[in-house]
């Protein structure tokens, strides 16, 4: 196999990786990454990521190298049919083909990750392929559904992907149970159906129209009030604040909102813990901040952490959160597009490189109220 790019993961984290597999399943084209998780004090792959790597190898018949725990450089071959024929290998040792898009089919697939391995991120690495499917694709994860350093589930279930919705993607998502750290156990399902991106523009976002508010607590804390208290928690200081929060956002009316909607959930699951996620609805779309529960912390300081992330967010002019900004680079890829974003994260400049890597054009511009980041599609 001789990879059509070289890309290079050592200024990167798990996003690279996810997103150029992504991509290079959606370009029907080889890559070879050295230097995986380069930048993290564990190098190469973990288990999670060994899990994303996997999956998507299943899911298209790719020829993979170096899929092991702990493997610094991986070749990734995907094998989608063109005009109604698999790819074929044999015609692969051109680094310069551009008429090789594909189509994949879709199936049930069921992914292990093991403990607490993060089921969101593993989800978020297969919504590219929907762009591709030729039919609907179900993926059973079990692992950990709201766990540190990755989004919430219910992140992913009333923000990201409601947003992304609106933009085409067919997709819905079922939680079966919750699994927290460190143990994990929890099961989740994404489906996706054969989808069509339209151009993302997000540049503005219009006055707040509402809050939503999701709290979740494991059975074996249901004595103790939980979930109520961390909801409690987010709304004091939100409504302590949120007046002088919106009076900073140039579109808002400065008024105090009650929320549209509220959900307490007592959750089984195979370990204690605790999850809080706040949606704020704008005209345009919708931004989200969360926060885990842990040992010692009292459930109304989790609470409070989500609202603080909400409103240092209101004090800006970006259309969506820091967390979409980095995730929406790769439909961006796909589509073409343009965001606001409220800062220039290594993240998002890792995945800007990436995307110039494998042939986009990607332009940045700091306006004064944000970063505007611009996307012509790949196959534009």
């Amino acid at each position: 196999m001789t990879p059509v790019h070289r890309l290079d993961g050592s200024n990167a984290g798990g996003q690279f990786l996810r997103t150029a597999l992504g991509l290079s399943v959606v370009r029907n084209e080889s890559i070879r990454i050295e230097n995986v998780r380069g930048d993290r004090s564990t190098p190469g792959l973990r288990h999670q990521h060994l899990a994303v790597l996997e999956t998507i190898a299943e899911i298209c018949d790719a020829d993979v190298s170096g899929d092991g725990v702990g493997s610094e450089t991986i070749e990734f071959d995907p094998d989608l049919p063109t005009n109604g024929r698999r790819g074929g290998r044999s015609d692969r040792s051109s680094p310069r083909r551009t008429d090789r898009r594909g189509s994949l089919d879709g199936g049930d697939y069921a992914v292990d990750i093991g403990t607490a391995g993060s089921i969101t991120l593993l989800f978020d690495a297969l919504v590219p392929l929907a762009s591709v499917l030729e039919s609907p694709l179900s993926v059973t994860v079990s692992g950990g559904t709201d766990v540190k350093w990755s989004p919430p589930i219910d992140y992913t279930r009333y923000v990201k992907l409601p947003l992304l919705r609106t933009f085409g993607l067919s997709v819905a998502c079922e939680v079966d149970r919750r699994g927290f750290y460190p143990d994990g156990g929890g099961r989740a399902t994404l489906h996706l159906g054969p989808s069509r991106f339209d151009r993302i523009e997000l540049l503005e976002r219009g006055p707040l129209e509402g809050i939503r508010l999701y709290s979740t607590e494991a059975a074996t804390l249901s004595d103790r009030d939980v979930a109520h208290r961390q909801a409690e928690g987010a709304l004091e200081r939100l409504e302590s604040n949120l007046g002088a929060a919106v009076d900073a956002d140039r579109d808002g009316d400065g008024s105090v909102l009650e929320p549209i909607e509220r959900r307490e959930t007592t959750a089984g699951s195979d370990c204690p813990g605790t999850a809080i996620v706040l949606r704020l609805d704008y005209a345009t779309g919708a931004v989200g901040f969360g926060a885990l529960g842990e040992r010692g912390t009292p459930a109304e300081r989790v609470g409070e952490l989500a609202a603080d992330a909400a409103l240092r967010h209101l004090t800006g002019a970006a259309p969506v959160d820091r967390h979409l900004a980095d995730q929406l680079l790769v439909v961006l890829a796909i589509a073409g597009g343009r965001i606001r974003i409220p800062s220039g994260t290594d993240h998002v400049k890792a995945s800007c490189d990436l995307l110039e890597a494998v042939g986009g054009a990607v332009e940045r511009e700091q306006d004064g109220r944000g970063t505007v980041v611009s996307v012509t599609p790949l196959d534009g």
